[in-house]
């Protein structure tokens, strides 16, 4: 076993080569608290009030080297095409993503780094939830939309040389049923039964692409002086429906309404959210009014992906989940209660 000084010496050690490989000596590093169940060690990087950039380091052991490749390339087409995300800056060497060497370097125990821009603006929860001064929240819907629409409008021509996870890759039950423990047999075959139905889902290149997977404001940053949406943390992007990624912004615009008290507020209140992320999303791109009718069937498919995620956290950790942090969840996937139970009484 590892003592806690060789764990910290080997971090410092992988910290410098990167700092090296992305010419960063003479920058102030400042690490950020990684959030439960966070797979990345993350660094701001500034110098002299200069622009910022964010170093990422992954070792996790669960991702190859083909997959931040891939990831990369994705952000860079995306920025080049002028969709507004935290583009991938290059190393020294001219690579998006560095390999980093370390003692027993084999694919599990790899280390892997990468530098992105700094998206301009912050988090809106860093500012108390507070849109800018005098903005209507519409605008804040909308642009948080458009900003989904461009990424969306470029994936649909995007031609890879290096190919990211497919959605069935990994929500499959020959992997979910191993990872779930058999005391949640309910839920168990609740996730299979949806799996069956996404498994009939059409899919097109208008509908089915690249995605962010983890579209949320939690990884975009609004510059309070203009609006603008900037998006970036595409660590979790694969090939999945396109419509995974707004019914992901559905279910993060819930707490706009939260303590609303009426079940019918909350419903008008949900559809006057929505409309706006869609009027900004349509002015980047189409979404059909076939494929918005399924907007709950794709909210299922958000929740089995935070219980997935949450029992993935837990293996990395040598935990057992605590069955209070997948309950709402796993009560409307068992019991079919649509739109994450919001509609209930």
């Amino acid at each position: 076993m590892s003592r806690p000084q060789d764990l910290e010496d080997k971090k410092t050690n992988i910290l410098n080569q990167a700092k090296d490989l992305y010419q960063l000596n003479d920058c102030e590093l400042q690490a950020v608290t990684g959030h439960e169940g966070g797979r990345n060690d993350i660094y701001i990087c500034s110098s002299n009030g200069e622009k910022k950039y964010v170093l990422r380091i992954s070792a996790t052991g669960d991702r190859t080297e083909e997959d931040y490749l891939a990831e990369t390339e994705f952000v860079h087409y995306l920025a080049e095409g002028g969709a507004p995300v935290a583009d991938v800056i290059p190393s020294k060497n001219g690579r998006l993503v560095e390999r980093i060497a370390s003692e027993n370097d084999t694919d599990k125990a790899a280390v892997f780094a990468s530098l992105f821009e700094f998206a301009k603006g912050m988090l809106l929860c860093d500012n108390g939830y507070r849109y800018r001064e005098g903005a209507p929240l519409t605008e804040y819907f909308y642009n948080t939309g458009k900003t989904l629409g461009a990424i969306h409008r470029l994936a649909k021509n995007f031609t890879p040389k290096h190919r990211r996870a497919d959605y069935f890759d990994k929500f499959n039950m020959d992997y979910i049923g191993q990872l779930i423990p058999d005391e949640y047999t309910e839920l168990k075959a609740a996730i299979a039964d949806r799996i069956r139905q996404f498994g009939e889902l059409p899919k097109t290149p208008d509908n089915y692409g690249l995605v962010h997977f983890d579209f949320c404001d939690g990884n975009y940053h609004v510059d309070l002086s203009n609006g603008d949406v900037t998006a970036f943390d595409f660590d979790n992007c694969c090939y999945c429906w396109y419509m995974f990624d707004l019914a992901h912004l559905w279910t993060h615009g819930i707490g706009w309404f939260m303590q609303e008290r009426d079940v019918a507020k909350r419903r008008e209140g949900m559809e006057w959210y929505f409309s706006h992320i869609l009027n900004g999303y349509r002015s980047e791109t189409d979404v059909s009014e076939e494929e918005l009718s399924k907007l709950p069937l794709y909210i299922d498919m958000t929740l089995i992906e935070s219980v997935v995620d949450e029992f993935e956290c837990a293996a990395r950790e040598g935990e057992d989940v605590d069955p209070e942090d997948i309950e709402d969840e796993a009560e409307c996937l068992i019991n079919g209660i649509p739109y994450a139970g919001y509609f209930e009484e």
